[in-house]
């Protein structure tokens, strides 16, 4: 299945953009979200430029999913850990945000505008409303939505071993940027 009936297909199951006209959703199947972890004994870096969003320019409903296992290390050891050790991500294969913008955003004009949106955090298959914030830039080319957040691992039930305490930091820094199209079927 391509990735655009994917989404499609993700979108209507749960329920955003129910009868939204096509022309007021904007997509990317390729955006881009990166954590950094600073630790006394180590820091933990990983990109992942696999991230499904779509947002709703009218209605202001956000959705963003990212599939785990896409995250890179530099470290192999790293991937393998986070996957089958901490994200677990056989059992927990994507992390999902779904949420609604603030008002406030003209998208018929150009320019960079400071948005927040409230939704829901899923990760590690713990819910956490959460209220996220960052920048939006709208030219004629598209849309960019830039966010930096942190993640508190026990919030989402993200056990780090005491024997690795040192390696691993309980907050983890958090770097999304997503350059939307609109969205065609």
């Amino acid at each position: 299945m391509n990735k655009i009936a994917l989404l499609l297909s993700l979108l209507m199951s749960i329920g955003v953009f129910k009868t939204c006209a096509q022309d007021n959703v904007v997509s990317t199947t390729k955006g881009e979200i990166a954590f950094y972890s600073s630790a006394p004994l180590e820091d933990i870096d990983a990109k992942n430029n696999r991230v499904i969003s779509m947002l709703n320019i009218q209605s202001l409903e956000i959705l963003v999913r990212i599939p785990i296992n896409q995250f890179e290390f530099q470290n192999k050891l790293m991937q393998e850990h986070f996957n089958e050790k901490y994200l677990e991500s056989e059992r927990y294969p994507y992390a999902t945000f779904k949420g609604k913008m603030s008002a406030g955003t003209d998208f018929s004009k150009d320019g960079v505008y400071d948005v927040s949106a409230v939704g829901v955090l899923n990760l590690h298959g713990v819910d956490q409303k959460r209220t996220l914030t960052g920048k939006i830039s709208i030219s004629k080319g598209g849309i960019k939505l830039d966010t930096r957040f942190n993640i508190t691992l026990a919030d989402h039930k993200i056990d780090i071993p005491k024997l690795v305490f040192n390696k691993i930091a309980e907050r983890i820094a958090v770097h999304a940027t997503l350059n939307y199209l609109p969205f065609k079927n």
